[in-house]
């Protein structure tokens, strides 16, 4: 049996309605992981299509790029997770903010902050284990998403917006099963980011998921 049952138990319709009400916030969650200097009411006014001063263009873009990654998640929520949809989804993300997007990276990268290299990814061994988080009979969607979430970020499979591709991917994997969404808050973010940097030097990511299962899973109790 899977560790973290799902916490949430939601309709299709309550399930689309949640996600939707709260993707402003999962939005400005993304750009928090990256470190982007933009507020929450910053981040509110830029989606409601209004200019902001201030704002540094590449914060609008990549704002812009995840709302339009989110819509698409919200318009195919009944679609299957597959490689190429995952592929999808860093093509929204990272538009025009790395050498490529929508595409395995072919070079290597480096994490700031950790010794940690992830190797160059080779794309049917990164297919398979994709298959195998996805296709866990023994595990819940809210499992199955605090693993994608964690080996997308770890693997760095993309040139860029790792940590947003693979939270849009777990959130695909909990809305379309109704298990509520991620999104980690301000009072949490902190800490995320300590654990996050251990999982990276360590392959560890036990702690990390019991942190984001207790603190960054939500939904609604009906």
């Amino acid at each position: 049996m899977s560790k973290f049952k799902d916490k949430f138990h939601l309709s299709p319709e309550q399930s689309l309605i949640f996600a939707k009400k709260r993707m402003d916030e999962n939005i400005y969650c993304g750009m928090k992981m990256e470190n982007r200097a933009v507020t929450f009411p910053q981040t509110q006014t830029i989606l409601n299509g209004v200019n902001v001063p201030n704002v540094q263009l590449d914060d609008i873009q990549a704002i812009l790029n995840m709302r339009d990654a989110w819509k698409f998640l919200l318009n195919t929520v009944n679609e299957e997770v597959t490689f190429d949809y995952w592929c999808k989804l860093n093509g929204y993300i990272a538009r025009n903010e790395a050498l490529e997007w929508g595409k395995l990276r072919t070079g290597t990268v480096g994490i700031s902050g950790t010794d940690y290299e992830p190797p160059v990814p080779e794309k049917e061994k990164t297919i398979e284990e994709l298959k195998n988080i996805l296709n866990d009979a023994n595990a819940s969607a809210t499992d199955k998403a605090l693993e994608a979430f964690t080996w997308g970020a770890r693997g760095q499979f993309f040139w860029d917006g790792n940590k947003r591709t693979s939270l849009l991917l777990a959130n695909k994997i909990l809305v379309s099963s109704g298990a509520g969404i991620m999104t980690i808050t301000d009072k949490y973010m902190e800490q995320f980011n300590s654990l996050l940097f251990e999982y990276y030097n360590t392959g560890e990511n036990r702690e990390l998921k019991q942190f984001l299962y207790d603190n960054a899973i939500l939904g609604l109790t009906i």
